[in-house]
């Protein structure tokens, strides 16, 4: 099918940002820049009136801050959104908003075009779906759940899809992510990545232990109800007696 083309409005306080991200959608055709604003408040009334496909939002900016600006629209009338910004600690913030990605300044063109790929995934999705129901009001869908994790590694930010977790292990008010052979700290609490993270993909089996159940080999039995969680890479886990029966109904287990 041929999608309209992706109405665009830049949200930034400085200039040379904006003029930054329309050099970074010019190899993107099928994008449309509606319009610019330099603040959150002109930000809501261009929204209102121009009703934009897709916001590239800024997020610290003079007065209300781009989460701010989110939080006053009704989720109904929400746009598609990317945020721009020099600051990577705010990433996981950014996704527990429903952005569709997280950009960081200076713009890398390889990290934006893999950025503007989930957003035409994702249009064309919303557009597939208003033809097949249209006589439904247009809106775009927000995701449920996060599908990435953003971990700040001394002055850089790895960014971990959710599918390439293979554990993870709760350690105070950190967590271990545990991606192939790489473990990753990162400062966020268990209870959190519980409310975030998809519960059809991360099962808990353990107070301190989620792992990705496609990564599960085998349970083997243990004494007292609790059972051991073998991986595919051969990382063994436990499974306490506590979460034992959620994790056979999850794993269809007998």
């Amino acid at each position: 099918m041929n999608a309209p083309p992706i109405r665009t409005l830049l949200i930034d306080d400085e200039v040379l940002a904006r003029l930054a991200l329309r050099q970074a959608l010019a190899a993107h055709t099928d994008v449309e820049i509606v319009g610019e604003c330099g603040n959150a408040a002109e930000a809501l009334q261009a929204i209102t009136v121009l009703k934009p496909d897709l916001l590239f939002l800024d997020i610290r900016m003079p007065g209300m801050d781009g989460f701010k600006l989110l939080h006053r629209m009704k989720p109904d009338a929400l746009p598609m959104v990317v945020f721009a910004t020099a600051y990577g600690q705010h990433a996981l913030r950014a996704f527990d908003a429903n952005a569709l990605d997280y950009v960081l300044k200076p713009i890398d063109q390889a990290r934006f075009d893999q950025a503007m790929t989930r957003v035409r995934q994702h249009w064309l999705g919303l557009q597939a779906h208003a033809a097949s129901t249209p006589t439904a009001p247009m809106t775009p869908a927000t995701p449920l759940h996060v599908q990435r994790i953003s971990v700040r590694i001394g002055e850089s930010i790895r960014v971990i899809a959710t599918d390439d977790i293979d554990w993870i292990r709760a350690d105070g008010n950190y967590v271990e992510i545990h991606v192939g052979g790489a473990s990753y700290l990162h400062r966020e609490t268990l209870r959190h990545l519980l409310d975030v993270l998809d519960p059809a993909r991360f099962l808990r089996i353990h107070r301190a232990t989620l792992v990705n159940v496609e990564r599960i080999r085998e349970i083997h039995p243990l004494f007292q109800g609790n059972a051991e969680v073998v991986l595919h890479n051969g990382t063994r886990l436990s499974l306490s007696r506590r979460f034992r029966t959620h994790a056979r109904r999850v794993l269809g287990m007998a």
